[in-house]
């Protein structure tokens, strides 16, 4: 079933609340994927020569200061980087395959959830407010956040196997759905230079998004090529450097509710999970329309909302 929820701020002065206002979100999806949960963060942004790299390990007592300590060796100087549960943000100043390359020699059981300049991916087995309290989501600032909730009816309860899925540079996607053509996707996208880490079609349906922007795309172009090209049904959140998209498939039977204030844009698979969110009661809020594209962007990380 799964449940999905994302909220962009329009509103700069409420990004120390972004994780406070998301949490109540995320744990009202619960009913709906009790088995993991994860959520994309965006912010506290690195600079133009750097990128921040987000790692989970699967034994929570690693030791994430050896890691630091031979990138220092390998990079040339120490990286800036923070502990949280069994994850850990690293900031470098080199090129995601050298880092990727690093990694793979020094922490070769840890997993590399995401690579950009704002993003942070954190996820894991168990309830959803487990997920909240292992990482400290209510303390966490930012401009936007995209979370989901899973059930997994198809495939083992996995971290690897829960959402968000990252296959580029600050993209991250979550699906409540299923794709009937995600095998054939797959190895079309591998001859493309696409990479996959698991088997799960909604990794496929990111990994379509990297490709088309790869080819050009700007994300609505891409998310539209997804119409003609994802079969299935599904509710897609994308999350992106500037801002998030939201697209349902052209027969909509996934739910999903839209709202919106001159302070936020927030989604969710039911409506019970925007109730606790300020000035809800005045928002204008619908039902997306099948096949149509939503997205809102900022036009930089530093500027207004477009």
């Amino acid at each position: 079933m799964c449940g999905i929820v994302g909220l962009y701020l329009k509103n700069r002065d409420l990004e120390p609340s972004l994780g406070k206002l998301f949490a109540p979100m995320l744990l009202a999806m619960t009913d709906r994927g009790p088995d993991s949960a994860g959520f994309a963060i965006y912010g506290d942004e690195v600079g133009d020569n750097q990128i921040k790299v987000t790692l989970q390990h699967p034994d929570a007592a690693f030791d994430w200061n050896t890691v630091a300590a031979g990138l220092g060796s390998k990079l040339g100087s120490e990286p800036d980087w923070l502990q949280n549960a069994n994850a850990a943000v690293f900031k470098l100043t080199c090129d995601e395959p050298t880092a990727r390359a690093a990694f793979a020699a020094l922490a070769p059981g840890a997993v590399i959830m995401s690579v950009g300049r704002s993003i942070e991916i954190l996820k894991g087995v168990g309830l959803p407010e487990d997920i909240v309290e292992r990482f400290g989501l209510a303390k966490m600032q930012g401009s936007h956040i995209i979370g989901h909730t899973r059930m997994a009816t198809e495939s083992a309860v996995s971290m690897a196997g829960s959402h968000p899925f990252s296959t580029g540079m600050d993209l991250c996607l979550v699906h409540n759905g299923s794709l009937s053509n995600h095998n054939w996707l797959r190895t079309r996208l591998k001859h493309q230079g696409v990479s996959f880490e698991t088997d799960n079609d909604s990794e496929v349906a990111a990994g379509f998004l990297t490709w088309r922007l790869r080819e050009g795309d700007s994300l609505e172009q891409a998310l539209h090529a997804g119409l003609r090209e994802l079969d299935g049904f599904y509710t897609f959140a994308v999350g992106t450097r500037n801002g998030f998209a939201v697209i349902r498939d052209p027969i909509a039977c996934k739910p999903a509710v839209l709202a919106e204030t001159d302070d936020y844009v927030a989604i969710a698979s039911e409506y019970q999970a925007l109730v606790t969110l300020p000035g809800i009661e005045d928002a204008k809020v619908w039902e997306p329309e099948p096949a149509r594209v939503y997205l809102w962007e900022r036009q930089d990380r530093l500027g207004v909302a477009a």
